[in-house]
């Protein structure tokens, strides 16, 4: 299934058309979100990638497995995931960003990845072919569906029958203060944006295990499983305070709020941001706490 990664675009990779269901997250992670995550890529990786690896060990992969990535952003768990199948396996990493898999590509070429391609599509709505893949997997990638039911539905439809899917989501907020802390500091200087509602999609969307138990098992899956992980993130990739600050105002709902706010919000927001994490800075970087819910199913 996953053969000639290069050869999957010789020029510009068309642009996803903003519709369906999800066409304001298409036109916010084309738009908004990807010159962040690309300009942060190494830095996202090395803050998450154990937490990414955490979900992989969990599913237990096996050499010749067939995988789809969910939200594959950038494409290092796409190329992760290919290795851990071998080349006798294959990985289809999807997502609704054009220029973020321009970039997976790019990091595919460079490493030669012969069992990876990339799909740019909304996995809700797109036709995934029947039972195709022993596993479903995501590294924060499934939050931000308008309909995560038909999401889900769509991708047990995608599994072959007792195939499984594993994901890592992010707990509620006030159980992250790696961003719950420079939020609130931020939200005193400038004017931030109403909060969404508990499953309006978003990086909370899926922090309520009820909500996670019930969309799963009206999708068709069984033997679903949370565990929740809670552990220390080197905020910013490890690095000086000034970068993991510069990070944190950057990225997320304080980016969205400081681009409406103006460039002359911007100094003070980054001064009390950085005065309120200096703190948990040490010689390893920043560091703070984090929780998640690492999930698995299969299908029934």
């Amino acid at each position: 299934m996953a053969s000639g990664v290069t050869g999957c675009y010789q020029g510009a990779m068309p642009l996803l058309v903003p519709t369906g269901p999800n066409a304001e997250q298409i036109t916010h992670w084309n738009e908004v979100s990807a010159p962040k995550w690309i300009r942060f890529q190494h830095v996202l990786d090395e803050q998450l990638g154990a937490l990414g690896r955490m979900a992989a060990e969990r599913a237990a992969l096996r050499p010749g497995e067939r995988v789809l990535d969910v939200g594959c952003g950038c494409g290092s768990t796409t190329l992760e995931l290919a290795m851990r199948v071998g080349r006798e396996g294959s990985v289809v990493g999807i997502d609704v960003s054009t220029p973020m898999l321009e970039r997976a590509l790019e990091c595919a070429r460079a490493t030669d990845a012969a069992n990876v391609v990339f799909w740019n599509a909304d996995a809700q709505t797109h036709p995934l072919p029947p039972a195709a893949f022993d596993l479903v997997y995501s590294r924060f990638g499934v939050m931000f569906f308008v309909d995560p039911a038909q999401a889900f539905t769509n991708l047990g439809r995608a599994l072959r029958p007792g195939g499984r899917v594993f994901f890592v989501c992010w707990q509620a907020l006030e159980r992250n203060p790696w961003m719950a802390v420079p939020m609130a500091v931020a939200a005193r200087e400038i004017t931030f944006p109403p909060r969404p509602g508990p499953e309006a999609p978003g990086p909370f969307s899926l922090a309520d295990p009820d909500r996670v138990r019930r969309i799963l098992g009206d999708a068709g899956f069984r033997d679903i499983t949370l565990e929740g992980c809670e552990t220390m993130l080197a905020i910013g990739g490890g690095g000086t305070l000034d970068d993991a600050v510069e990070f944190l105002v950057d990225m997320g709902p304080t980016g969205v709020a400081l681009r409406d706010a103006g460039p002359s919000a911007r100094p003070r927001v980054v001064a009390a941001v950085k005065r309120a994490l200096a703190p948990f800075h040490g010689p390893q970087g920043l560091r703070m706490n984090s929780a998640v819910w690492l999930v698995g199913a299969r299908r029934s």
